[in-house]
């Protein structure tokens, strides 16, 4: 077996390796490091030295240390490897390598391997057992033997597991848990069947409501911030700047016309809700909600995501990713409500790996760790 060799490629490169992709992470995309304009993005290649043939991409977000010429060198939800290979080293080192001589103190990464899965049926029955306090209390669907495998390959190489922080289980990061509905092999009527009855009904009253989805453009990003600001200060997270979403909009758009889209709900001359959707390859994700709370009785929420579902069928989706939700099952915590939304819509949740950190400069990572603690 020959060694690999990584070393930068251009974003056309990059691309063209994941267009040949069945899917990547939308954070894996060359698009996505211009969204984050506070990073210096770099786009990797992984190449077999015999052949020179690619053999895996990665894109690689460096954040830098004010002051010193050091970064924290981040791949969101990747690199795009080989992740079950029996010698994940081989990958792996010669990633770090390059990264150290970028100035890289710290390297985080989310290998996009899944571990477990829960039914929706799995789920409300979690919801409504008392002794199940957090997802990982009730027995999985399914589950991936070769996850574990991987999880072991990282700690013998030094890679440290994230701890599950942030409120209810979400990290600072990128999320660990997430609910997606398996569109594969399946009709627009099997996905409308597998909805539980409330989804339908929801679905049903605002069509006879006359709530009226449509797709948006960049002109239309200020009226779903309005929404979006209003959603973050109800539900209680910080929202992101109205900025973010337009360059996010330009950014991923310019790459592909249907990377990012733009829907919202109408209903008497009003938006009541608005979402955005991404899509790579044939994954794709419910990224950004927003809604008010007037007039929730014509049920905006539920058309616009059935709007979006059938839209993400036509466009040949195996999978419609609602993203994150909350491993906490307490009726206390207030993102409950979301996880018995997205829940059912059918479908499942998957617990991934997480993210794994490798300290290059123990000091420096050290520090890291203490102000990420105050935050």
């Amino acid at each position: 077996m020959t060694n690999l060799r990584v070393r930068p490629i251009t974003p056309a490169e990059h691309l063209a390796f994941i267009a040949a992709r069945p899917s990547a992470s939308h954070m894996q995309v060359p698009s996505w490091g211009a969204v984050k304009p506070d990073w210096r993005a770099e786009s990797l290649g992984w190449f077999e030295e015999a052949s020179g043939q690619p053999v895996g991409v990665g894109l690689v977000l460096y954040r830098p240390v004010p002051k010193l010429k050091k970064y924290l060198a981040y791949l969101p939800e990747g690199p795009v490897i080989d992740w079950h290979t029996a010698d994940l080293d081989r990958w792996l080192d010669p990633m770090l390598a390059h990264l150290k001589s970028q100035g890289a103190f710290t390297v985080k990464m989310g290998p996009p391997v899944v571990v477990r899965r829960w039914s929706a049926d799995a789920v409300k029955a979690a919801i409504a057992d008392p002794d199940a306090r957090r997802l990982k209390d009730a027995a999985p669907t399914s589950y991936e033997p070769r996850a574990y495998e991987v999880a072991d390959r990282l700690r013998r190489a030094g890679w440290q597991q994230t701890e599950a922080g942030g409120e209810d289980g979400f990290a600072a990061g990128q999320p660990r848990y997430v609910f997606q509905v398996p569109f594969a092999g399946r009709s627009l009527d099997d996905i409308h069947r597998g909805l539980n009855q409330q989804w339908r009904r929801n679905i049903k009253k605002a069509e006879k409501s006359g709530v009226k989805v449509v797709q948006g453009g960049y002109d239309e990003l200020p009226a779903f911030y309005e929404l979006y600001a209003e959603t973050a200060e109800r539900d209680r997270f910080i929202p992101r700047p109205l900025p973010y979403f337009q360059r996010m909009w330009t950014a991923l758009t310019a790459e592909h016309p249907d990377r990012m889209r733009l829907y919202l709900a109408h209903h008497d001359g009003e938006i009541l809700a608005a979402a955005t959707m991404l899509t790579v390859g044939r994954h794709v994700w419910y990224s950004y909600g927003a809604s008010t709370s007037r007039r929730r009785e014509v049920q905006p929420n539920n058309a616009m995501q059935w709007r979006m579902m059938s839209d993400a069928h036509q466009l040949g989706a195996d999978v419609y990713d609602f993203r994150g939700i909350t491993d906490t099952l307490e009726e206390s915590n207030h993102l409950l409500g979301l996880l018995r939304f997205k829940a059912g819509a059918g479908g499942e949740a998957v617990e991934y790996l997480g993210e794994w950190d490798f300290p290059l400069n123990r000091l420096l990572h050290k520090a890291l760790d203490l102000y990420m603690a105050r935050r």
